[in-house]
């Protein structure tokens, strides 16, 4: 009579598109067309779905080709990561990341997936990665060194480790392997001290106290800059005269955060000119409430590590000292000690390093210079007879 015609698997699901179902496999599926439900878009919708049973029927249907972009394809692929591209995958996966690592890491993350991983092989369909695609990837970064072609392999390594963890796909082509190129021999270390004449330089050139301050402590304690810009009053310790290091701030993070490693959790000694400098800023940030080190101009705390390199770049400038980045004060720290003679072991304790490994590697120079007499008692003791004869024989 005059009602409407009943469209067996046609409904529209809202005002912008239309639902179509069928089975395949003998499973229910329902997928969306983003068309508005007109008559003719209904009817339209229908021939479509007769173009799907008929393919179904011819046992032609790929259902990766006629709905690239929903999720049930991938319940129908031969294979685990068929039609599944790495891009998809990777935001995916990046989501996820986001509630499990600090926000330095994420934000390390991000760059590393959205601006080196998808431009170049974000196309690539899961299945279909092989490693010859990261050598390819890596041969297109000809100024990255090898430590940062390890970083980018390193996010993506634990992406597809997720995505074999998803049954997506059967191995992992970065496991066990990673690509390198040959370079030149690089120098040993990127330290670059400030000498005692350029501390006082700057110190000087520090028009604000709060500056001279914050870098005294910071020439005198080795706390990384993250650190630094994160301590409060309560992780001070005036009668054992320590301060507790245990958060860094980044520039990536919107508040503190606890350290990468477990031995970055530490008590740091404070030696005399830390503490003058610690005495000198109470009467600035002491009645706050807020970090020891706060920004002078805003009097908030710095937004993160970098942000107090604007100070620190004009400080330098006026007093004349050739620029280094502000994590140098933590290596002239280092050096002083070392150069003074302190025990290494007690340097990485202050410096939150789990051994002398990486006091050793960094500022083995400082150690020779700190014992210039070095191996002379062993002379004495084992070959002093011996050097007389032969100085007697000569």
């Amino acid at each position: 009579m005059g009602g409407k015609r009943e469209r067996t698997g046609v409904v529209a699901a809202s005002d912008s598109s239309i639902q179509i179902s069928f089975t395949y496999k003998g499973i229910n599926c329902r997928e969306r067309l983003k068309l508005q439900p007109s008559p003719a878009n209904l009817k339209r919708a229908e021939q479509h779905r007769a173009a799907i049973l008929h393919a179904i029927a011819q046992g032609t249907f790929d259902y990766a080709v006629t709905f690239p972009h929903s999720k049930n394809r991938f319940k129908f692929a031969e294979t685990k990561g068929a039609g599944y591209k790495l891009e998809v995958h990777l935001e995916s996966w990046l989501a996820r990341a986001e509630k499990h690592v600090k926000a330095s890491t994420f934000d390390d993350y991000r760059k590393i997936v959205f601006n080196t991983l998808i431009p170049v092989i974000g196309s690539k369909h899961l299945d279909e990665l092989k490693r010859a695609d990261i050598r390819e990837l890596c041969d297109q970064l000809p100024d990255a060194t090898n430590k940062r072609l390890a970083n980018i392999q390193s996010v993506l390594r634990t992406a597809l480790q997720a995505a074999l963890d998803d049954d997506l796909i059967d191995a992992n082509p970065l496991y066990g392997w990673t690509y390198k190129r040959n370079e030149a021999p690089k120098p040993d270390d990127d330290v670059d001290p400030f000498s005692q004449a350029e501390q006082l330089a700057i110190f000087e050139a520090c028009r604000e106290p709060a500056h001279a301050n914050l870098f005294r402590f910071a020439f005198w304690t080795g706390l990384r800059t993250s650190e630094l810009v994160a301590l409060r009053w309560g992780d001070i310790d005036w009668l054992r005269g320590t301060v507790r290091v245990s958060r860094g701030r980044t520039t990536a993070a919107k508040e503190a955060e606890l350290p990468k490693t477990r031995r970055s959790v530490r008590d740091v000694k404070l030696l005399a000119p830390g503490l003058a400098a610690l005495e000198a800023q109470k009467a600035l940030t002491l009645l706050a409430d807020k970090e020891i080190f706060l920004n002078p101009h805003t009097g908030n705390p710095w937004g993160g590590d970098h942000t107090i390199r604007t100070a620190w770049t004009g400080i330098l400038k006026r007093a004349g000292v050739r620029y280094r980045r502000p994590y140098q004060t933590r290596h002239t720290f280092a050096s002083m000690m070392l150069t003074a003679g302190e025990s290494p072991i007690w340097i990485a304790a202050q410096m939150g390093h789990a051994d002398t490994g990486m006091i050793y590697r960094k500022y083995g120079r400082w150690i020779t210079d700190a014992a210039p007499q070095a191996g002379t008692k062993a002379v004495e003791m084992f070959a002093g007879k011996s050097c007389d004869k032969a100085a007697i024989a000569s």
